[in-house]
């Protein structure tokens, strides 16, 4: 379970949302990083990526984060086997994961008003089967993932694609983010952004507030 602080979302002036998924619609960010660190010690690099620097690489694709991950430190870890071992442990945790519930709320609240996009870093498989664990398949009229494209966010074009495949001019949609690449990325593609908090965890005092244990 999560919370986040209110957010107030805009009504007007926009034509066309786009999501993130991973710490936008979906919190899942700490089931992914668990997986990048099971990945990673499996082929003995544990403890490389530390939890802040894998928030603010949120919305990369899994082989550039690879990739500089061996820059940095003198790696030869392969992309496709670390990104594959990675999706394998992440799949493992996916009935961990929850909505985003104010997020949710707003997305619920457009459909069949206007078009809906989801636009990510991860794969399809692993997006398409985020989105059917949590019966929100039908909600979004196209899914863009970092397969789709000839780069991955920062750069725009998971942005650029989603607004052609929904018939919008870029300026005319809003994005949702909550990482610093997908923010730019938005940015870089002239669209509007609205940040999304990264959520935090209840405290035991929040649980035990709550009714919980």
């Amino acid at each position: 379970m999560a919370t986040i602080g209110s957010i107030l979302f805009p009504r007007t002036g926009y034509e066309a949302v786009i999501f993130d998924c991973d710490g936008t619609l979906v919190d899942s960010m700490s089931a992914h990083f668990e997986a990048w660190c099971d990945a990673l010690a499996l082929y003995g690099a544990g403890g490389v990526l530390r939890e802040d620097v894998f928030q603010a690489m949120g919305g990369r694709p899994s082989h550039d984060i690879v990739m500089e991950l061996n820059d940095q430190y003198g790696l030869k870890l392969d992309p496709a086997v670390i990104a594959f071992a990675k999706r394998e442990a992440f799949l493992q945790r996916i009935e961990s994961i929850e909505l985003i519930d104010e997020v949710a709320a707003f997305a619920e609240s457009l459909r069949g008003r206007m078009p809906l996009a989801i636009a990510t870093g991860s794969t399809r498989m692993v997006v398409e089967m985020t989105l059917q664990r949590l019966g929100i398949s039908d909600w979004f009229d196209e899914v863009v993932t970092s397969e789709d494209v000839a780069e991955g966010k920062p750069a725009p074009d998971v942005f650029l694609h989603a607004a052609k495949l929904l018939g919008v001019l870029p300026p005319k949609c809003l994005v949702l983010e909550d990482a610093p690449p997908g923010i730019l990325a938005a940015q870089r593609a002239g669209m509007q952004v609205l940040t999304i908090p990264t959520p935090m965890p209840l405290t035991s005092a929040d649980a035990r507030a709550a009714g919980g244990k």
